[in-house]
C-alpha cells in the first residue's frame, strides 16, 4: 500500500526545508572538523617534538654506554697482556662486523619502504593480459609461500 501524498507539495516542501537547513548547518560541522583537526594536529606535533628529543637523549645515552663498554674491554685486554694496538683493532673489527650485519639487514628490508604491493596495485596494468601471472620478483625468489603472496595481492576484478 502506497503511502498517501498531498496535492499540495508539503512534501517537497518539507524535502526543501530540510536540505536548506542541512546546508545551513554544512559549515559550522565542517569548521568543528577543521577545529578539531587543527588542534589534534598541534597535538600531535607537539608530541613528535618531544618524542624526537627523547630519541636524541636515548641516542646519546646509548653512545655513551657503548663507548664507556668497549673502552672497559679495550682495558682488559691490555691488562690481560695484550698490546693497546691490538686491543683496539680487535674492538674495530668487532664493530665493523656489527656494522656490516646492520647493513645487510637495512639492505633486505629497504625494498618494503617502497611499498611494491600497493604500488603494483594502484598503477594501471602495462601488460595487454591482466589476468597474465606478475613477473617474479628477487624479493620473492627465495621465499617458499612467494605464490600464496602473490595470490592474496592480486586486486579482485
Amino acid at each position: 500500500m502506497a503511502a498517501p501524498t498531498s496535492d499540495d507539495g508539503q512534501d517537497g516542501g518539507s524535502l526543501t526545508r530540510t536540505l536548506q537547513a542541512l546546508l545551513h548547518e554544512l559549515p559550522g560541522l565542517v569548521s568543528d572538523r577543521v577545529e578539531l583537526f587543527a588542534l589534534e594536529l598541534g597535538r600531535a606535533a607537539s608530541a613528535l617534538a618531544r618524542l624526537v628529543a627523547w630519541v636524541v637523549a636515548i641516542a646519546i645515552l646509548g653512545v655513551t654506554a657503548w663507548l664507556a663498554l668497549w673502552s672497559g674491554v679495550v682495558v682488559g685486554l691490555v691488562q690481560a697482556g695484550w698490546h693497546w694496538s691490538l686491543a683496539l683493532l680487535a674492538v674495530m673489527v668487532a664493530n665493523l662486523a656489527a656494522v656490516a650485519f646492520a647493513v645487510t639487514q637495512v639492505r633486505g628490508l629497504a625494498g618494503r619502504v617502497s611499498l611494491p604491493a600497493t604500488r603494483r596495485h594502484l598503477t594501471l596494468a602495462r601488460r595487454s593480459d591482466p589476468d597474465s601471472e606478475p613477473p617474479s620478483s628477487p624479493v620473492h625468489a627465495h621465499d617458499p609461500h612467494a605464490t600464496r603472496l602473490h595470490d592474496a595481492e592480486r586486486p579482485l576484478h
